[in-house]
């Protein structure tokens, strides 16, 4: 009260708790929002859907950019772009079991681009550590890797100096200098300490202006995420801190309330009309503002980065799903179909499976115009490898069909239709109960199961969908001409990372298990459809 009073005798008042710009009222006096009269040039996220972690290069004026993968297979997606926007992915750095041959959980990856020859670094958590793999088309096919076991932490970065010389850096900010022909190390130093946030990833080297640059993630993958930087005359250090970091944070008043958060892991390009860029990656929640279920998702913000000076993203260092910002002249990429008939020889280049898969269960050749899987013994509650394909989940309102036909001889089969997330998920499925072949919901969320009514089927195939509706799943199920029947609606937060826990999101696919023991019905898919509602 004492304060308030000083303040009104000075003639001064407190900040308001809006602001009005050009007789606009902003609410948030911090944010960044665009004005309702600005354009809306394009929008985050730029690539939807758990597509974590990213880290982008330039070579000319084209743009290639890659994304982490933990589990799923093929790993490390790469894709091209013109514009920074528009994006197509083109093949995956990882395809192969030779590459990886002791499981996959691939975490954060940095691409660099260096003398004709592209290079991917990341870490393999369950099998060999860091590692490299090179290639001179972006699209594949990359190299089998070079391992290096003296490199410790996580989410390594490669950094090719204007001398000729090479470095690795990784999340305990210990320098190397590495002969990129063979991954031979020299012995390591800290240069840096982060700046005070928790959970220290994805460090990135730039020089610019004399000065090396030393930029990293922190506060961890959720609300507190966060990019801090800091430079140093000489690459050995000392680094010292930007006064102004976090760079890029919606942890702030600035970013409350922004339907994206978690905003972070990022890597900054130049692009080819020398404007400067950051990718990062960063979560949108479902309604009830606590859970998300799409994964971290792919964005781009402008930086204005002076000479000797530090760089500044979008103003405030926030990012607005609507962004208002000048952008490269755009250059849209072809849609992808909503329907696959299964009429080819594999499947579409956005289709994973979980670890590697055994490829004796999947044919495209037994039946002609189908996807034929066989239910192997794993569930896909196990974490091993299971009879599964499917795509991420990129929109929060879609809808996803499949027709299945599907004769169980025993109580042991079932295939359907599944969302899938970390070993949870919720299936409309076929099964035989009783000799009797029906269809039902189950909904696995940890070791917790439940298992809607029965409705039994008549013979032939049928038609599975699920429709979500951003806070809610719905299964239905039809036959012939019939409409559709709603079986289940679902909460969409038990499939969310807050309640499943590790870093991916949501996929959409189908699957086949024996539930223990190898399936004698074959499961035959007839065609797949994913459609966005809004």
């Amino acid at each position: 009260m004492r304060i308030l009073i000083f303040l009104l005798l000075a003639g001064l008042t407190l900040p308001a708790l809006a602001q009005t710009t050009n007789g606009i009222k902003r609410d948030n006096p911090f944010a960044a929002n665009p004005l309702p009269e600005e354009k809306v040039t394009y929008n985050n996220p730029i690539i939807p859907g758990f597509h974590s972690d990213p880290s982008i290069c330039r070579v000319g004026d084209d743009y290639y950019l890659i994304t982490s993968t933990f589990e799923y297979f093929p790993g490390v997606p790469v894709f091209h772009s013109k514009d920074l926007v528009n994006w197509e992915q083109i093949g995956y750095c990882l395809d192969r079991k030779e590459q990886i041959p002791n499981g996959i959980n691939i975490f954060a990856a940095t691409i660099r681009y260096n003398n004709g020859t592209f290079y991917m670094i990341t870490t393999n958590i369950i099998g060999g550590g860091n590692f490299y793999v090179t290639a001179t088309n972006p699209a594949g096919p990359w190299s089998d890797p070079i391992w290096l076991k003296d490199l410790p932490g996580i989410d390594p970065d490669l950094f090719f100096d204007e001398d000729g010389k090479t470095y690795v850096i990784s999340s305990p900010f210990i320098l190397s200098e590495i002969n990129p022909e063979t991954g031979e190390l020299s012995e390591g130093k800290k240069v840096w300490y982060g700046a005070g946030g928790r959970y220290s990833e994805g460090p990135h080297i730039y020089k610019k202006d004399g000065f090396y640059y030393l930029m990293a993630a922190e506060g961890g993958t959720e609300e507190a995420h966060s990019e801090t930087i800091a430079r140093s005359n000489n690459i050995w250090g000392p680094y010292t801190d930007n006064p102004a970091n976090p760079i890029l944070a919606h942890a702030n008043a600035a970013g409350q309330g922004n339907p994206i958060q978690g905003v972070g892991h990022a890597d900054i390009i130049q692009a080819h009309d020398n404007s400067w860029w950051i990718v990062f990656h960063g979560y949108r929640n479902i309604s009830d503002k606590t859970h998300h279920i799409l994964g971290r998702e792919t964005c781009l913000a402008p930086v204005v980065w002076p000479k000797n000076g530090w760089p500044v993203v979008n103003g405030n260092g926030t990012a607005n799903v609507n962004m208002t910002c000048p952008t490269l002249p755009l250059k849209p990429v072809e849609n992808k179909a909503e329907k696959l008939d299964f009429d080819t020889d594999k499947l579409p280049i956005e289709w994973n499976y979980v670890k590697y898969p055994n490829y004796n269960n999947y044919s495209f050749t037994e039946r002609e115009g189908y996807l034929r899987l066989k239910g192997a013994a794993e569930t896909m509650s196990t974490g091993a490898t299971s009879t599964f394909v499917g795509k991420r989940l990129s929109d929060f309102y879609f809808t996803a069909s499949t027709e299945l036909e599907f004769n169980p001889e025993s109580e042991n089969e079932e295939a359907g239709l599944i969302l899938l997330n970390n070993g949870s998920h919720f299936d409309v499925m076929v099964s035989n109960t009783s000799g009797k072949r029906v269809i039902q919901v189950k909904l696995q969320f940890g070791q917790t199961v439940y298992k809607s009514a029965v409705f039994e089927l008549k013979p032939g195939p049928v038609k599975l969908k699920v429709r979500g509706e951003k806070s809610t799943f719905t299964f239905s199920f039809a036959q012939g001409n019939e409409y559709y029947t709603d079986i289940e609606t679902a909460d969409a937060k038990f499939l969310a990372t807050e309640t499943v826990g590790f870093f991916t999101g949501v996929y959409v696919g189908v699957y086949a298990t024996g539930n223990g023991k190898t399936s004698a019905a074959n499961a035959d898919y007839n065609w797949f459809e994913y459609k966005k509602d809004k």
